[in-house]
């Protein structure tokens, strides 16, 4: 018995947010998983555009001297095409779109060995990150 209310439970879940994702207007999301890059310097570059105009973001991202700014610059432009999908008839130009929302999570570790003096090893992990990216519009009238 209380295995199916917890199905029945996460039956409703699961149509709560495809209903959520199905709403038309809105903010839209784009997630980067695993990416090969320690989140601390994947970090550093998303502190930059967090709360800017999505324009003024890609040009930072462009100019950054970093390998994690051309990771999150494909993805903010993922995020703007996931913004114009489910906002049809209203142009990216005119509705004021900002990065509302950037968060940088570790991911999973690629633990190693590096040969040590006397015998002994010293562990080395590969860090990667999960990068989730929210954009929304300024003008919610449009």
């Amino acid at each position: 018995m209380e295995a199916t209310t917890k199905i029945k439970r996460s039956v409703l879940i699961r149509q709560q947010k495809e209903a959520a994702k199905a709403e038309v207007g809105g903010a839209s999301v784009a997630k980067l998983q695993n990416c090969p890059t320690s989140p601390r310097k994947m970090r550093l570059v998303v502190d930059l555009i967090r709360g800017v105009n999505v324009e003024k973001a890609l040009y930072i991202l462009k100019f950054t001297n970093k390998e994690a700014a051309i990771r999150v610059e494909k993805l903010l432009l993922s995020a703007i095409k996931n913004w114009e999908a489910k906002n049809e008839g209203k142009r990216v130009e005119d509705s004021g779109l900002f990065v509302k929302e950037v968060s940088v999570g570790g991911g999973r570790q690629a633990k190693r060995l590096r040969p040590a003096p006397q015998g002994r090893g010293y562990r080395i992990r590969k860090r990667s990150n999960h990068v989730t990216l929210i954009v929304d519009s300024k003008n919610e009238n449009n």
